[in-house]
């Protein structure tokens, strides 16, 4: 299984937890199966690239994503691509991991997700 964490930095599990996930410069990726730790730049629309998170996620064959927080359009386009996802991480990316692994982080749903995107109406920060 394949976890990806929104990470502020290169520094794979000693890196922090990104909490803004579209915004984040980077996805550390966890092989639980082969267990390895690779760092994915973000290359995404959000980061002047191409496409969306939830599609370079889902071609780099992640099928968990661990994160602070996101909007409902992003759980959305995760849930279309199989793609489960847990929120309320923090720390660095080892705490996050050994906080879903401990079972302490709750599947994204409308009561958890963020209220200020995802709804069509933008803020001063614009995406």
């Amino acid at each position: 299984m394949k976890i990806g964490v929104p990470s502020m930095g290169e520094r794979g599990m000693d890196e922090a937890v990104g909490q803004h996930f579209g915004m984040v410069p980077f996805y550390t990726i966890i092989d639980s199966e082969k267990e390895t730790v690779t760092v994915l730049p973000n290359t995404s629309s959000h980061q002047g690239g191409v496409g969306y998170p939830p599609e370079l996620l889902h071609a780099a064959g992640v099928d968990v994503l661990i994160c602070g927080g996101l909007g409902s359009r992003a759980v959305q386009m995760f849930e279309e691509r199989g793609i489960r996802v847990f929120v309320q991480a923090s720390g660095t990316v080892k705490d996050a991991l050994a906080m879903y692994e401990a079972g302490e982080l709750p599947e994204a749903s409308d009561e958890n997700v963020c209220r200020e995107h995802g709804h069509g109406e933008h803020s001063h920060h614009d995406h």
